[in-house]
């Protein structure tokens, strides 16, 4: 069978959306992705819209928060349920009653935790090169952007797909275009990095095309992923990095889609699942 190889390095669920995640050794991946990745989002009470940090001014504050499915420290909680860290404050779980309390003096404005996302959830995306212009404390341009017009119905919250890929080979890159010499790949926040040999921006090349991974899960790539400002915030204890943004904008301007009019900074692919499977770090990945 021929196509390229290449092995499925890291695995990753977000359980809270534009929260820290958490990195898992395996999962039985369904049409709807990974497990309870994006299951979780906060509602703004007044606008109704998905909480993100796409809109950088009201929401990256939850970037230094971080979410995980298992308890640490014998905790426990009901089945489902996901803990939640929140900047110097005692940690709670989602299914906690002062949970959107709790949230809402976090983050400054009346919110509310949901499993449910409504039928036409949408969300606020700044224009990211008016947010570095302008700063993140300033009032820019924002795209509306309607959640899951890549993912099956009853999908978790979704900017667009159920998974979202990228290739060592893209970080490399980024890394070595970059003014730091590194970049963390946390700023992306992919389900799966995949380790590939070929150069620079590998999963370029990829769309429309098959991923099979492990013994049975099938993908098929359906755009590339167009950055916004997120990966430029902090991230937890990571320090903002412009270059995350800037370096792709300044050397990976690609069409998103192949019919798609004009080009948009790119780093890494959207997915949907074709066939469901289970799989675990280390598994080979053959791109078709």
């Amino acid at each position: 069978m021929g196509g390229m190889d290449a092995v499925l390095e890291q695995l990753w669920r977000y359980p809270v959306k534009s929260m820290l995640g958490e990195r898992i050794g395996a999962a039985a991946v369904t049409e709807h992705g990974v497990p309870q990745d994006r299951g979780l989002a906060l509602i703004d009470r007044e606008t109704g819209r998905i909480a993100s940090a796409k809109a950088p001014r009201l929401w990256r504050g939850l970037l230094r928060c971080s979410a995980s499915i298992e308890g640490r420290d014998g905790e426990t909680a009901a089945a489902g349920a996901v803990r939640i860290e929140v900047p110097g404050e005692k940690p709670l779980w989602s299914n906690d009653p002062q949970v959107d309390e709790r949230l809402s003096a976090y983050v400054g404005r009346p919110v509310r935790l949901s499993g449910s996302r409504p039928a036409d959830a949408t969300l606020d995306r700044s224009v990211p090169e008016e947010v570095l212009a302008a700063g993140l404390d300033a009032e820019v341009a924002a795209a509306l952007v309607h959640l899951g017009s890549g993912s099956p119905a009853g999908a978790g919250f979704f900017d667009f797909a159920p998974l979202h890929l990228i290739t060592t080979s893209t970080l490399d890159r980024i890394a070595e275009l970059g003014p730091r010499g590194v970049v963390e790949l946390e700023r992306y926040r992919p389900n799966l990095v995949i380790r590939t040999a070929e150069p620079g921006f590998a999963e370029n090349d990829w769309l429309g095309r098959e991923i099979r991974i492990g013994a049975r899960l099938r993908l098929r790539v359906i755009a590339r992923t167009p950055r916004c400002a997120v990966p430029t915030l902090e991230h937890g204890t990571l320090p903002r990095d412009v270059a995350a943004l800037r370096t792709p904008a300044a050397h990976n301007r690609v069409p998103v889609v192949a019919d798609a009019a004009g080009e948009e900074p790119c780093a890494g692919v959207y997915a949907q699942v074709l066939t469901p499977g289970a799989i675990a770090e280390g598994d080979r990945a053959l791109v078709l």
